[in-house]
């Protein structure tokens, strides 16, 4: 049965859905998309279209202040599993929710400078504590059920424009860049705590937990194995070179002590990760301009060897199965690459998709367990209906892991996410769908629905579905 907390967000999701859907298109509106933890914000609506969120904001100059809250509630039902291992997901029906509140802050002492520091709470749990599959059903959620509740700072930089040119363009203020305009051609400067996703491997349509999808492998590229502690941030250094038609980046940033730990390795002889992307915009189809994206990290870590550690539990199996921690300090070298791409076809839809490797020989050990990856989906806005506020859509996403990883789990290893005992190797493909309804101001109720086979990578259990309600606040 559904729990208490599941029916409570549950029903006043399902009204708020429900009465959306009648506000008449006069009162529709374009979703002010304000970035959430590990994503990017979609452009804000013209000053003079009706307000976004709960209340008007002040037009500081040199501040910024506000603040999101969102609210997941999942659940599923039985499926077939004739066995389960330590880092299972539950066969069982269970149901699960989670919270996210975020406060955002700001300061632009001049016209090229300003501090940003943003402040958020979490709560509740995922679905079987998010062990079991690689494409975990919550973005919202982390893999530390003993991490402490109390607020904390989830990002604290410094951002400074170096301009190259005299040219410049208007830009929407978002909690990320207070700047209402911008030099075309550009230098930015990031230093302080941030996550990586939230510049890297960005795309429209499917990114964002707060208003789009909500699985870990939709909205980021999940053989990205990005550097972050548990709760996706870390410490880095960002520069990004802006032109006209493209854009290049690079970040060097710290590495985690241990696979998913929540402290992070300041010896950066020892361990660091260099992140490097290039962003081209160009027209593809008639008038609507598309991006891609070319993607590549390599990370230097206290990573075990899949290889190794099996190979030497089979000379001496001293412990009942292989473990990837079982090594001496070291460092070693994960490297892998992506192609990120969004193609709109009109002002209300386009296509997106993701393909993602990584050479797999040596641990997962930041994001999750996925060696690679390719996606394809459609995206949009109510536009067409009479309520551009709205947001749909629709993706397939196929995870695999490399031969090594499958073998160390098939042995009964555990990741820091997956571990069914054995394992009978089956690619992880998955299918979400959403929508998200803007019902007033800043009310977003959502819907959606996601189908997994062959969770953690195993033939021998599921399928699992998972309908999901959302309520998303913008204050």
């Amino acid at each position: 049965m559904i729990n208490i907390c599941l029916k409570t967000l549950a029903l006043p999701a399902f009204l708020l859905l429900g009465l959306s859907l009648t506000v008449s298109p006069a009162r529709a509106q374009e979703a002010a998309q304000v970035p959430a933890a590990g994503a990017p914000g979609d452009t804000q609506p013209a000053p003079d279209d009706p307000l976004t969120t709960m209340f008007r904001h002040a037009e500081w100059e040199h501040w910024w202040i506000s603040g999101q809250a969102n609210f997941i509630a999942q659940y599923h039902p039985d499926f077939h599993s004739p066995y389960q291992g330590e880092h299972s997901l539950s066969p069982q029906a269970q149901e699960a929710s989670s919270r996210v509140l975020t406060l955002f802050t700001g300061w632009k002492p001049t016209a090229t400078t300003e501090f940003l520091c943003d402040v958020q709470e979490t709560g509740r749990h995922g679905l079987g504590e998010a062990l079991g599959v690689a494409g975990f059903f919550n973005l919202d959620v982390v893999r530390n059920p003993e991490l402490s509740k109390a607020p904390y700072i989830a990002r604290l930089m410094w951002h400074q424009i170096v301009p190259l040119g005299e040219k410049k363009a208007a830009v929407q203020r978002t909690p990320y860049s207070l700047f209402r305009e911008l030099p075309e051609r550009r230098l930015e400067i990031r230093f302080g705590k941030f996550s990586l996703a939230d510049f890297f491997d960005l795309n429209t349509y499917g990114t964002d937990t707060n208003f789009q999808f909500m699985n870990w492998t939709v909205d980021n590229n999940g053989a990205y194995d990005y550097a972050a502690d548990t709760r996706g941030f870390t410490y880095a250094a960002l520069l990004e070179f802006h032109d006209r038609n493209y854009v290049l980046r690079f970040a060097e940033a710290l590495m985690p002590k241990v696979a998913n730990g929540i402290n992070l390795d300041a010896d950066l002889a020892r361990a660091r990760a260099e992140n490097i992307e290039f962003e081209i915009h160009g027209r593809v189809i008639g008038k609507q301009q598309g991006i891609v994206r070319l993607l590549s990290y390599v990370n230097h870590a206290n990573m075990g060897v899949y290889r190794q550690q099996v190979q030497e539990w089979l000379a001496d199996p001293s412990t009942p199965v292989p473990e990837i921690t079982n090594h001496p300090l070291q460092t070693t070298v994960k490297y892998g690459f992506g192609v990120n791409f969004e193609q709109p076809f009109t002002d209300w839809i386009g296509m997106f998709g993701r393909w993602g490797w990584n050479e797999g020989q040596h641990e997962s050990y930041a994001y999750t367990e996925v060696d690679q990856t390719w996606q394809i989906g459609v995206g949009g806005v109510g536009t067409r209906w009479g309520r551009k506020g709205d947001r749909m859509g629709l993706v397939f996403v196929s995870n695999g892991i490399n031969h090594e990883h499958a073998r160390y789990l098939g042995y009964g290893g555990l990741g820091f996410l997956l571990g069914d005992g054995k394992l009978n190797y089956g690619r992880e493909n998955i299918l979400e769908s959403y929508y998200t309804a803007h019902l007033w101001r800043g009310i977003y109720p959502a819907a959606g629905l996601q189908y997994m086979v062959n969770p953690g990578y195993n033939r021998d259990r599921g399928p699992v579905l998972v309908p999901t309600l959302r309520l998303h606040l913008e204050f």
